[in-house]
């Protein structure tokens, strides 16, 4: 009995011990008071982006009525810094300064100019009768697929038949995503499995096209090779084919990404040495790509512009306009 007693009496000890430490660790905490959540930095102390001027009103700036030696060399670097290249940026150059007065409207004159150098608006070019390829090259990572998904749509709501070749065979999921874009334009794929030749892609589908009525086939080429083969020795293989299949190349588009600057004519120049590029088209133009690789492309190759990729929809492919362009330059 009086066991009991005791391990009561230590049990209600403890207890008192308990709330007594309870209670003075929450009066230690309403005397400290719980720690302040940091306040937000006020909104003038946020980092805010770098406030760029457009380059018409830099370029306004720079020609004043006084314009020397030192404004026109600095036009030429500003040129540089929009992508447009060395050869178009000494053109440019000389060309408004041989158009310049102290009263002219300096933007103006370089937006006539850029104009005149990317040369007048022109489409793509399909034969009247009979089977239209066009052939669409372009390195890995450019928009070439998407391109050729567009395009097909376009074609589709201009009212032609159009079937899409999948001779990318070497790159992973190549043929699925065309597959995506044939549904979604409405157009007829000929495709194999991954790794096959291309070359036999090409020749059953120009014949799958012809059976079929089509009038237009696109045909989707690799960026890269896996292989020992070159790829411009592949791309001109895959022009061979189509001639023996019974057709002709009406067009071939390169597929160039606004935003890889000067890495463009480089790739520009390589393309056009191996096949005959008769156009370009210009993706990405919705982002901070600012095209200025299109006046040098021109300049330097003589390239035309054909297309230009504004957006992901399926109808952001338009048409290529100089004048509106031109205004694009000066507004980055």
């Amino acid at each position: 009995m009086e066991i009991a007693v005791a391990i009561l009496f230590v049990c209600v000890a403890l207890g008192f011990i308990f709330v007594r430490l309870t209670s003075a660790r929450k009066a230690a905490e309403q005397l400290r008071g719980e720690p302040e959540a940091e306040a937000p930095a006020p909104a003038t102390q946020a980092r805010l982006p770098e406030r760029r001027e457009r380059l018409g009103t830099r370029v306004r700036a720079l020609l004043s009525r006084d314009a020397g030696e030192g404004a026109w060399r600095a036009l030429h670097d500003v040129l540089l810094k929009a992508d447009v290249g060395p050869a178009a940026a000494s053109e440019l150059v000389d060309r408004v300064r041989a158009r310049w007065s102290g009263d002219a409207d300096a933007e103006a004159l370089l937006r006539e100019e850029m104009a005149a150098i990317l040369g007048p608006d022109s489409r793509l070019s399909l034969p009247d009768e009979g089977l239209g390829v066009i052939m669409v090259v372009g390195v890995n990572g450019s928009g070439k697929t998407t391109t050729i998904g567009k395009l097909a749509r376009r074609l589709v709501g201009e009212g032609h038949t159009v079937s899409l070749a999948g001779a990318d065979t070497f790159r992973a999921a190549a043929g699925e995503q065309l597959e995506v874009w044939a549904v979604r334009s409405g157009a007829h794929l000929v495709s194999q499995e991954r790794g096959a030749d291309p070359g036999a892609v090409v020749f059953d589908a120009v014949r799958s096209a012809v059976a079929r009525g089509s009038d237009v086939l696109i045909v989707d080429t690799a960026g890269r090779l896996h292989t020992k083969i070159p790829l411009m020795d592949e791309l001109r293989k895959i022009g061979r084919v189509v001639e023996k299949a019974g057709a002709s190349i009406a067009e071939t588009l390169l597929v160039l990404d606004a935003t890889t600057g000067q890495n463009g004519i480089a790739q520009a120049r390589a393309f056009t040495e191996a096949v005959e590029v008769s156009g370009i088209v210009l993706t990405k133009l919705d982002g901070t790509g600012k095209g200025g690789v299109v006046l040098a492309v021109r300049e330097e190759l003589g390239v035309p512009v054909r297309l230009v990729g504004t957006g992901e929809g399926l109808d952001d492919l338009q048409p290529f306009r100089a004048a509106l362009f031109a205004d694009r330059i000066l507004a980055s």
